[in-house]
């Protein structure tokens, strides 16, 4: 798993690239504790090079949401392949998650 990050209109863009499974969810949870702690911008994870995510990948993600949320800021997800997209729908993570179609879109 691969962790690039982008300054645009006010929100940080992380882009995961790979797989987001028990091996590499521990390694986006710290790189988040690192570098989101506390959040100063909105966070949109762009998944557009995401392969695969498993259950712990999606504990992550649940942690990094809470996160940014307690903080007021917004956290989202974009890009995201249909298999991706139905993960977090079956799960109902998109109840409390935002999930657009591009980066564009999840900007403010």
């Amino acid at each position: 798993m691969y962790i690039t990050v982008e300054n645009k209109d006010g929100s940080m863009i992380v882009s995961i690239e790979g797989r987001l499974d028990s091996i590499t969810s521990s390694k986006l949870e710290k790189w988040a504790d690192e570098a989101i702690t506390p959040p100063k911008h909105n966070v949109v994870m762009d998944f557009s090079q995401l392969e695969y995510i498993s259950s712990a990948g999606m504990r992550a993600i649940l942690n990094i949401s809470k996160l940014i949320n307690k903080h007021s800021y917004t956290f989202s997800i974009c890009s995201a392949h249909d298999h991706i997209r139905e993960i977090f729908e079956i799960s109902g993570f998109d109840s409390f998650i935002p999930i657009y179609r591009s980066v564009e879109d999840s900007l403010p």
